[in-house]
């Protein structure tokens, strides 16, 4: 090694080691997330473990730089969710992923700061947690299996194109106002 080099890589070690350790970690974030069943129930195993799955896949690995806080069997039991709503929220989430109406009914009494995320929630509009699909304001936003206004004609051309994997579908109701949107990944 030639004396330039050796002198190159001396101060670069020496000058960059501690600016390297000096850097702000990134900092551990904190997703809050309120299951409707209960937790020794396999299918909803297997949707939180999905979850983590694409979570994974996007760079995010728990433990490094994000905490799952999870509470379960929040469906049939009102006492539940709402203890369950106030013990996530004393964790100071970044976020909360509900799933099914009842517990994001609970979490929504509880919060208007905290962004909450639903999942499997028939009608967020008529249950007040959005003011509308396409623009839902607030702090709740989400997936919808179900749109009350959407016929049965319409949800067998969704069921088509699925099958057929469009990349998007409008469909309209009888009334003619657009009620759903959905897009899947091909």
């Amino acid at each position: 090694m030639r004396r330039r080099e050796f002198i190159s890589l001396f101060f670069g070690a020496t000058v960059m080691g501690p600016l390297a350790r000096a850097q702000p970690t990134e900092k551990m974030r904190r997703i809050g997330v309120l299951m409707a069943h209960r937790e020794d129930d396999p299918e909803f195993q297997e949707y939180l473990g999905a979850f983590r799955q694409g979570l994974k896949r996007l760079g995010w690995i728990e433990g490094t730089n994000y905490r799952l806080e999870t509470r379960w069997g929040a469906l049939d039991d009102a006492q539940v969710r709402q203890r369950s709503a106030k013990e996530l929220l004393s964790v100071n989430p970044d976020i909360i992923l509900t799933q099914n109406t009842p517990p994001t009914a609970s979490m929504l009494q509880e919060t208007r700061t905290v962004p909450v995320v639903f999942v499997i929630v028939a009608d967020p509009v008529g249950s007040g947690f959005v003011k509308s699909l396409s623009r839902p304001g607030g702090n709740a936003t989400g997936f919808t299996i179900m749109e009350p206004t959407t016929s049965g004609m319409a949800r067998t051309a969704q069921r088509r194109c699925a099958a057929n994997q469009a990349s998007r579908l409008s469909v309209q109701s009888e009334n003619g106002t657009l009620c759903q949107l959905l897009s899947w990944s091909i």
